[in-house]
């Protein structure tokens, strides 16, 4: 009959060596799993680092765990080595040998310190004790618990690491280049809005840095719930952290900068082309004010020649304007481009508008001496008709044309009366039209009587 122990029936020959092969292949892997934490750059950044709220608590337990972990190495370690050293005496060992192998191997034969614990694996592991009898496998266990835990921390405080400060420099860097920028069109903080916007984003990204550098893992999200300490996970070596960086603030920063470069271009724009833009408005308003001179002279002729006419009155020079003209040229001598820029706007979109009001009122004002135009143009029309016509030599004829030739070019002129001097002329040509263009001539002369009345 087989010994039996605390670890069950005793092992054979074959199985002690099996389980040795294994476990030492099994030590191996756990001791270059340790130094490869050991060296992980977010455990070296880690050692020394002024940390704080999340980090500072995770960190505090997990540079413990670590710690634990060498601990209990070497508890694994010396485990193995005294049944190495059993089953070294005799190539076949006895019975008692082997039920020792067998307790050593798979019974509760390695003794864990309990004051080399950390509080957090006491409370874990129930009420305190001195020391604790575990298995080999039991003790493999826990190493994979807390590697497990200490790989989490160093491995998401190195991803924040890698990803945000160097990426945080390089915008604070380019914010800085952008505020030069600004300076150089007079947009400075308390004087613009962008000013004012850039000196916030600067302090943002600059308590972003101080967080990232002493609370990484406050900007980590796992990828699924943290591991508990001292709960089982996947094996040395197997463990993987997943989770992403929180980059959310830094790249609304970014965005951020990127408006305010936009506006600072437009305003560098506005530099280059001030000059030429001015001076198309100051061009616009001399056009203006010529066409509202020119309407002004205009009034001043009809209401001479023109009677009984109700002439609009013409507005006087632009000086308001122009005021605003000498306004935005002063602040292009001085540089001030952010207060240049809506004003330039205004001024392109007024001048344009008073153009556009002077030819208006130009058009009003010289209505009447274009009608009159019209009229004398009409009545030598038909005095050439009444010389094809050869009634030019009527006395009705002659006494009508002269007539309203009188009304047309006397000052002032009375347009109703000439119009309807002019009418009275044309109709004396029916007559005489009506026998040589027949019917279809006499409904033309009708028609263009009656089209081209005042």
């Amino acid at each position: 009959m087989a010994l039996t122990g605390s670890a069950g029936p005793a092992m054979s020959r074959e199985e002690v060596d099996r389980e040795l092969a294994r476990l030492g292949a099994e030590r191996e892997a756990v001791e270059a799993a340790l130094l490869a934490l050991q060296d992980h750059p977010g455990r070296q950044l880690l050692d020394g680092a002024a940390l704080s709220g999340r980090t500072e608590e995770r960190w505090s337990v997990a540079a413990q765990g670590l710690t634990l972990l060498w601990t209990l190495f070497d508890r694994y370690v010396e485990a193995l080595a005294s049944a190495r050293a059993v089953r070294s005496r005799r190539v076949r060992p006895t019975g008692p040998e082997l039920a020792e192998l067998s307790e050593l191997l798979r019974g509760r034969a390695v003794t864990v310190s309990g004051s080399q614990l950390p509080d957090s694996v006491r409370q874990l592991a129930g009420p305190a004790r001195l020391v604790e009898q575990i298995s080999l496998a039991q003790l493999l266990d826990r190493m994979n618990a807390w590697y497990e835990t200490v790989l989490e921390v160093v491995s998401a405080v190195d991803a924040v690491w890698s990803a945000l400060p160097t990426r945080i420099d390089l915008l604070l860097a380019e914010l800085r280049r952008v505020r030069t920028l600004a300076g150089s069109v007079g947009v400075r903080a308390g004087a613009h809005p962008l000013g004012d916007a850039l000196a916030g984003l600067e302090e943002e990204l600059t308590d972003l840095r101080t967080e990232v550098v002493a609370d990484p893992l406050s900007l980590w999200r796992p990828g699924r719930v943290p591991a508990q300490r001292g709960t089982p996970g996947a094996g040395l070596g197997a463990a993987t952290t997943s989770g992403a960086v929180d980059t959310e603030r830094f790249d609304r920063a970014g965005r951020a900068l990127d408006g305010i470069r936009v506006e600072l271009e437009q305003l560098l724009r506005l530099r280059d082309e001030a000059d030429e833009r001015l001076h198309q408005v100051a061009d616009l308003v001399q056009r203006a004010d010529g066409t509202l001179a020119e309407a002004r002279q205009a009034r001043g002729e009809v209401l001479a020649k023109i009677a009984a006419t109700e002439v609009p009155a013409v507005p006087g020079p632009l000086s308001a304007l122009r005021e605003r003209v000498h306004q935005a040229a002063e602040l292009r001598q001085s540089g001030q481009w952010h207060r240049l820029a809506p004003m330039l706007d205004a001024l392109e979109e007024d001048a344009a508008k008073e153009l556009a009001r002077s030819r208006h009122s130009l058009a009003e004002v010289t209505a009447p001496l274009a009608v009159r135009s019209e009229l004398r143009g009409r009545l030598d029309a038909y005095k050439a008709m009444a010389a094809r016509l050869g009634v030019a030599e009527d006395p009705e004829v002659i006494e009508r044309y002269e007539k309203a030739r009188w009304l047309l070019w006397s000052a002032p002129c009375d347009l109703r009366a000439a119009a309807a001097a002019v009418a009275r002329f044309q109709q004396a040509l029916r007559p005489a039209a009506a026998p040589q263009g027949g019917p279809q001539d006499s409904q033309r002369y009708d028609g263009q009587q009656n089209g081209q009345g005042v």
